[in-house]
């Protein structure tokens, strides 16, 4: 492992923390609450012609969104044969620390045009950082230096497409779906100690990261396993309920998005589903609630504003749509050929939407149209990963570079 000291000196945590009640916190994948939404937003008085560019820096490969907390940006890539967790000053791009450790790994030819990665986002979480390396490895470090805490190594047999999801930290346990085809378990980490707390090992992993919610009196993590949407009880890792799923080639990639008990989920050549998640008799149940199969969803994942869903389906070249979350219905559609990817958080009133071709488009979050204010071009390469949004701050990562636009 490679280690450099801190470059800007470093008070420890307080400082960091103090700092989190000037612009909201981005501390994982997806968000706060880990659905892509920001609840609070203070738009410009008039939205520029273009944005300013504060700094730009390379910082290496893959598709990890930059995560925000306070004043540092913590940005998880790929030089070489390392994989690299650096923490950046947000006001000036200059590197505060740097850590790095060998993780070399064949890549998959089915998974060649993506790139070595990494593709998982870092979550922090009580003064820690969370990673998991695009060939499985799995290590937590000190948010304050950079010091590595504990590593868990690569699995013998990983996914045909490596990694791609994010931790899931609840209540001291780090929970991710670790291994590879048809084989590994959903496992919880002890946060502080990397010991293994629980683990669910009835099928392999899948690509979309977990969330946790409260369905049906029960506090629950729910993610994609290879061939099955799942919902696990949080504090033990005991299954509640599965039912099939599998996108084409396996590639079960979405987040799911939780309204009300019912769960919303979709992939490539399945139609957009809820799930009503319920138990009666002490037996737990997910029926479909409802199916739209004129809308799916790839990698883009969805946003909820009140009761309708946003997102962009890979059908006809790619177009943006509106579903009632309630009966799944469709209420809007956009003409054909949008965009193959589109990143989208949603920030108060406001959808930020950045295509994969370094366009960001801002729009007011209104169900039954998406009709952009401005777009703005904010890289010179693809851009996979979700913009980060902060006050009127944006980080936007391509495809080796991190930079900070501002509205104002």
């Amino acid at each position: 492992m490679k280690y450099t000291a801190p470059i800007i000196a470093v008070a420890g945590l307080t400082a960091v923390l103090s700092a989190q009640n000037a612009t909201p916190d981005w501390p994982q994948w997806r968000g706060p609450n880990r659905d892509g939404t920001l609840a609070s937003f203070t738009e410009p008085r008039a939205w520029p012609e273009s944005l300013i560019r504060q700094w730009k820096v390379e910082v290496g490969t893959g598709y990890a969104t930059p995560i925000i907390v306070g004043n540092r940006v913590y940005a998880f890539t790929r030089q070489g044969v390392n994989e690299v967790m650096r923490a950046l000053d947000a006001g000036s791009g200059k590197v505060v620390w740097e850590t790095s450790y060998p993780a070399p790994f064949e890549l998959n030819s089915a998974a060649a045009r993506h790139g070595p990665g990494p593709k998982s986002t870092p979550t922090f979480d009580h003064g820690r950082l969370f990673t998991l390396g695009m060939s499985g490895i799995v290590t937590a470090f000190d948010a304050a230096t950079g010091k590595q805490l504990w590593q868990k190594a690569a699995p013998a047999v990983q996914p045909i497409y490596h990694t791609a999801q994010s931790a899931l930290v609840d209540r001291g346990l780090v929970i991710l779906h670790v291994g590879g085809n048809n084989q590994g378990a959903l496992t919880a980490f002890d946060a502080a100690t990397g010991a293994v707390k629980w683990a669910w090992n009835g099928d392999g992993p899948g690509y979309g990261s977990a969330i946790l919610a409260e369905l049906g009196g029960a506090r629950q993590v729910i993610v994609f396993s290879q061939q099955n949407l799942v919902g696990v009880d949080a504090a033990n890792g005991q299954l509640l309920w599965q039912v099939p799923f599998m996108a084409r080639a396996t590639t079960n990639s979405i987040t799911p998005l939780v309204y009300g008990q019912t769960v919303i989920v979709s992939g490539q050549g399945k139609p957009l589903t809820a799930y009503r998640i319920s138990k009666r008799n002490d037996q737990w149940a997910a029926e479909v609630a409802w199916e739209n199969d004129q809308l799916q969803m790839s990698f883009s994942n969805p946003v909820l504003v009140r009761d309708a869903v946003f997102s962009l389906s890979p059908l006809n070249s790619g177009q943006f749509f509106w579903a009632d979350a309630k009966t799944g219905n469709t209420l809007w559609r956009s003409a054909p050929r949008q965009a193959v990817n589109a990143a989208i958080v949603r920030a108060a009133d406001y959808l930020f939407v950045l295509k994969d071709d370094g366009q960001l488009m801002v729009a007011r979050s209104t169900p039954g149209g998406f009709e952009p204010l401005k777009t703005y071009t904010v890289a010179d390469s693809a851009t996979w990963a979700p913009p980060v949004i902060s006050g009127n701050r944006v980080f936007v990562k391509d495809v080796s570079t991190l930079a900070l636009w501002t509205l104002n």
